[in-house]
């Protein structure tokens, strides 16, 4: 009996190094996107006001775990049984990312050519952003980069046991759930920590220069991170595309892979901008009595 015990620790035992290895390597293939993904998502939870920043980023964290709970079976349910249809999920999910990076320097050149500048503290008092539109926007933004993430986690243990298939990809989206979202925690939070510092030190001594420099710090990370973010939300598109479009590998085949991925997430996501651009004032234009004023119909 005792015999038994012990064998069955020493199974779990070599399954657990199993998939400590294998989450190792799928980890370490997927820091790219990881990268990525803290980039885009500490771009989408900033703007709000200081008392909406972790309510905002607690639904988008809760939103990614459930992401994971349904992407992780089904694409263990398709690597298994249709493996042509995880493609074309990726294909699609490149497409709505090149179209997020492109409309967010649309919005960013549209923003500065039509307003004068104003401080980022004046901008949310006066323009709050909707917070449940960011809220869907980051979700879904996280559910494509999620399935991009699991799918490759996936693909460094295709000839291993189930168990440890499940067990890894499960370890992977955990790691990326948590790692992400805590350091978003932690940038959203940089302000405040440097206010509260202001505070206890009465605005002298070592306290208060490291309270002004997280207060300096702040909104210079937040503007990288808003660039970094729209350049990764092509560059992971752009990686989609030329991975699984093999014609792709012959357009410009010098350019370094990078600058390659760049322009072909960038020009999906201006053609994307441009349909969606089209559609939308399609529909304006079938409904002529969309733009006229109250006042016209009310006359009428």
């Amino acid at each position: 009996m005792a015999a038994g015990i012990f064998a069955i620790f020493d199974d779990v035992a070599a399954l657990m190094d199993d998939v400590a290895l294998a989450s190792k390597i799928a980890t370490r293939k997927t820091a790219g996107i990881l990268g990525d993904d803290l980039a885009v998502n500490a771009e989408k939870a900033t703007g709000f006001l200081e008392k909406r920043e972790l309510p905002v980023l607690w639904k988008i964290t809760k939103g990614s775990f459930l992401n994971k709970l349904i992407i992780i079976p089904i694409a263990l349910l398709l690597s298994a049984f249709l493996p042509v249809a995880i493609t074309i999920i990726l294909i699609a999910g490149g497409c709505y990312l090149a179209y997020e990076g492109v409309e967010s320097i649309v919005e960013f050149i549209t923003h500065r050519m039509g307003k004068k500048h104003h401080s980022a503290v004046e901008l949310v008092e006066k323009n709050p952003p909707d917070e449940k539109a960011r809220i869907r926007s980051a979700v879904l933004t996280d559910f494509v980069l999620s399935v991009e993430i699991v799918i490759i986690a996936l693909g460094t243990v295709l000839t291993s046991t189930l168990p440890i298939r499940i067990l890894t990809v499960s370890a992977v989206a955990l790691i990326a759930t948590v790692g992400v979202y805590g350091i978003v925690a932690i940038i959203v939070r940089l302000d405040d920590w440097g206010y509260k510092l202001l505070k206890r030190s009465d605005k002298k001594g070592p306290l208060a220069a490291i309270g002004h420099a997280l207060l300096w710090l702040m909104p210079m990370i937040i503007k990288v991170l808003r660039v970094v973010g729209t350049i990764a939300l092509l560059l992971v598109s752009g990686e989609i595309f030329l991975h699984n479009l093999s014609f792709l590998h012959h357009v410009l085949p010098n350019l370094p892979t990078i600058l390659r991925e760049f322009l072909a997430g960038l020009s999906v996501g201006l053609v994307s901008v441009g349909l969606v651009m089209g559609v939308k004032a399609g529909i304006r234009l079938l409904k002529p009595g969309a733009n006229r004023s109250t006042v016209e119909l009310h006359e009428r």
